[in-house]
């Protein structure tokens, strides 16, 4: 086969994560009497962090560092409370890691989620499969789209990056496979448009594991 091992991109791709995100991030701005957004803007904010999150989500006037870092903080408050609440498998996720896994396919989770919501969430969601790495924003580690993680990710499964398929449903997931030389694969259920996909360096997007498992064997 040609590709021996997955990365998976996390919110928006194994986890449909947006409404307790959301209900997290509009609590922290309810705090201070600031507007909130729907669930189609937070679509948008996702996807580069929790501290660009709250920078997109805070009303568009200059604040002081001090106090982005304080929304940061309560919006990691209010996400440890709720982070469970509304969060669940996309439904095509459970054929597809079954699939890669009958196929001996090696799987790995990286994600710019914090590092200690990342793990958490894989062991309650996926506990059922077995992932060689999962890795979330850790201090001193480039976030995606910069190709370092990614790239340790392929050392220590053994395997160089053109074995590696990058699992994702925005351009920050495609960016980063082309960056470390994997191929890039966009779900089109996820919290981005195909046209965005396509215009990041999607190579091909999937929309079942059936979808996957003919990428993986042609």
């Amino acid at each position: 086969m040609q590709y021996q091992a997955v990365i998976f991109d996390l919110d928006g791709t194994l986890l449909d994560t947006l409404e307790d995100i959301a209900d997290a991030a509009n609590s922290v701005l309810s705090r201070f009497d600031f507007p909130q957004h729907d669930l189609q803007t937070y679509k948008y904010f996702v996807g580069e962090g929790i501290g660009r999150l709250i920078q997109q989500a805070l009303p568009q006037k200059k604040f002081e560092e001090d106090f982005i870092t304080l929304c940061v903080t309560l919006m990691r408050e209010e996400y440890s409370k709720r982070w469970a609440n509304k969060t669940r498998l996309y439904p095509e996720v459970p054929d597809i890691l079954d699939s890669l896994t009958n196929q001996g396919i090696k799987m790995a989770i990286l994600s710019n989620k914090p590092d200690d919501f990342t793990k958490e969430m894989a062991a309650k969601f996926l506990i059922k499969w077995e992932f060689s790495v999962v890795q979330g924003e850790k201090p001193l580690v480039a976030k995606k789209p910069d190709p370092s993680a990614a790239l340790d990710i392929a050392k220590k499964l053994k395997l160089p990056p053109r074995r590696f398929i990058f699992l994702g449903d925005s351009e920050v997931d495609m960016k980063i496979a082309l960056a470390a030389g994997m191929h890039p694969v966009g779900v089109l259920w996820g919290f981005r448009t195909a046209e965005e996909l396509i215009a990041s360096g999607a190579k091909v997007l999937i929309k079942n594991s059936a979808d996957l498992i003919t990428v993986i064997t042609h």
